[in-house]
């Protein structure tokens, strides 16, 4: 089994703290997101993962460190790392395409914007499997719609009318991704029109027109990362599934003087705390120093230092330094506010 995790976008609405890090890159409960989506997904599927391929952008934004740590965490797992460049965002099928000598065999796409929880067995029967989750809003979403036998029979973006509550999540199993392939090809042959991109549920749903037996399976859990307000809540609700899990969520290396956490926290390497209190909900990155403040509910990168604070629901970067209160904070990497 091979996975595909296209990670070249920019992660616009995430910004100011996609500015400097790609949004995969971005710690969420104490775990750059892109490693725990890969890790999620190895630990569900059932067989051995031989090659992990990443599909990355502009070398000046996703550069020699990136490279470095995602050869790592491949061969951690025991997979051979493969680095591929999209040079223009042409489409998440045109994403795919930048990894098309690994198309071969049995392969999972994963798009990194996600977090999830998920119980999985692959069936044998299908020719590809996309993981998917029921939402209240279906119209915000792109669906998947079933037929009278439970398989995928069309793929809809944000439909106008009620057809399916069943999103697509971003993650794909094919067992055959050569097939997948030569239907993408065709796609990418035909010349686009203004504002349109080359998106792999073209070639998906080529697949069904050709009669391929297309499947859901729906998640446990599905978590978003697409903004900051959304990524706290996901923060939160990721530090909570660890703390069950029995993970552990605090370096033996914290310093903690006069103060109280308030669990579920994640905590780093070398952090320092006095004089504060903080938790429930708060992930704090390896480095960061933190004095007579009352955190709730935050994620703060590494290497940062905030005092004489008072914050629920803020993102704050790396080497940011922040002295006194504000009603809303959303710091980018490298600020300063005293």
């Amino acid at each position: 089994m091979k996975i595909i995790i296209p990670m070249a976008g920019r992660g616009s609405r995430l910004r100011p703290h996609s500015l400097i890090t790609p949004k995969p890159m971005i710690s969420v409960a104490g775990t750059p997101i892109v490693k725990q989506l890969i890790y999620e997904i190895v630990k569900v599927i059932d067989k051995p993962i031989t090659d992990i391929g990443f599909i990355i952008g502009d070398p000046a934004f996703f550069g020699k460190e990136i490279v470095a740590y995602l050869k790592e965490l491949s061969e951690r797992l025991g997979a051979k790392p493969h680095i591929f460049r999209q040079d223009q965002p042409l489409g998440t099928g045109h994403a795919v395409m930048c990894a098309e000598k690994l198309l071969e065999g049995q392969i999972i796409v994963a798009y990194p914007d996600t977090l999830i929880r998920a119980e999985l067995t692959l069936d044998s029967e299908a020719d590809a499997v996309i993981w998917a989750k029921k939402v209240k809003d279906p119209e915000d979403y792109g669906v998947v719609v079933l037929d009278q036998n439970k398989k995928i029979n069309n793929l809809v973006e944000k439909p106008k009318n009620y057809i399916s509550d069943l999103a697509a999540i971003g993650i794909y199993y094919f067992k055959k991704a050569e097939v997948l392939k030569s239907l993408l090809k065709r796609v990418i042959d035909k010349e686009l029109l203004p504002g349109e991109e080359y998106q792999i549920n073209q070639g998906i749903l080529e697949m069904i027109k050709s009669g391929a037996i297309i499947k859901a399976v729906e998640v446990k859990e599905w978590m978003d990362c697409g903004n900051p307000e959304v990524t706290l809540k996901t923060n939160s609700q990721m530090l909570e599934i660890k703390m069950q899990e029995g993970q552990t969520l605090k370096d033996s290396s914290v310093i903690l003087e006069n103060s109280t956490i308030i669990q579920p926290c994640f905590i780093g390497q070398n952090v320092k705390i006095k004089n504060s209190r903080v938790g429930p909900g708060v992930s704090i990155g390896r480095g960061t120093q933190i004095k007579s403040c009352h955190l709730k509910n935050c994620i703060i990168q590494n290497d940062s230092k905030l005092e004489n604070l008072t914050l629920k629901n803020a993102m704050i970067g790396n080497n940011v330094y922040y002295k006194g209160n504000h009603t809303f904070v959303s710091l980018g990497d490298y600020s300063e506010l005293r």
